[in-house]
């Protein structure tokens, strides 16, 4: 009689974060009768460089996220003329002079969240002739030192991004560090729907499965995939 297979541990060979995240992933989404294909897993690389990222391609991931544009200029289109099926999202802050340099290189921006940004992004888009899938960064916890459009404000940040025809995919948000997130990502969902749109980018390492039960459709994991940051 053989006993019981072994309990694999993150300090064990065989273990695989990507792995054990996308199984946590499909669990959640099991308890909120959701199918696991609604929701997109962006593996956040920031500070972590090709080295760190390869493994992670090889294992089949393919949307990643960074924070800065320069640290994606510096090391993504070598990545990408490796594999050129990569989807490159932006989901840090965006200074409105970079816009057209973060058109030409990403594929989804998560950080619009004023109308100066808006119209960089729009002459930007008109410019290269892409039109990259946007969401809106709402200040869902109104944190004086966070980034993100007041909630007050969205419906007019919607209706400028409307007119501009630019192509607005959802709202993102993070909340308050320290406290209980699930209220957050249920008013970001009310917020969403009550504007018609679809997408829903909330949810990182620690609180990802909460997201997803509350109708996350991207969510953004960097540490319980890459370890603490470099």
């Amino acid at each position: 009689m053989t006993g019981p297979e072994p309990i694999l541990s993150s300090s064990s060979p065989a273990f695989s974060p990507l792995a054990d995240v996308r199984e946590r992933m499909a669990q959640a989404a099991r308890i909120a009768q959701r199918q696991i294909g609604e929701i997109t897993l962006v593996a956040v690389s920031k500070t972590h460089e090709a080295p760190a990222i390869r493994p992670l391609i090889a294992q089949g991931q393919r949307v990643f996220g960074e924070n800065r544009v320069q640290e994606a200029e510096a090391k993504w289109p070598a990545l990408r003329e490796e594999c050129p099926d990569i989807a490159l999202h932006l989901v840090g802050q965006l200074q409105s002079n970079k816009a057209e340099d973060a058109v030409r290189l990403f594929d989804v921006i998560h950080s619009l969240d004023r109308p100066s940004l808006l119209t960089a992004l729009a002459r930007a888009m008109d410019k290269t002739g892409r039109r990259v899938p946007l969401f809106v960064q709402v200040n869902i916890g109104a944190e004086e030192q966070k980034g993100g459009c007041a909630i007050a404000d969205l419906p007019a940040l919607l209706t400028q991004a409307r007119q501009a025809d630019l192509p607005v995919l959802g709202l993102m948000c993070v909340p308050p560090a320290g406290i209980e997130a699930a209220p957050f990502f249920a008013l970001l969902d009310k917020l969403a729907a009550d504007h018609g749109l679809e997408g829903r980018s909330m949810g990182m390492s620690e609180d990802f499965e909460v997201a997803i039960q509350l109708g996350a459709t991207h969510i953004r994991v960097g540490s319980a995939l890459f370890g603490a940051r470099g």
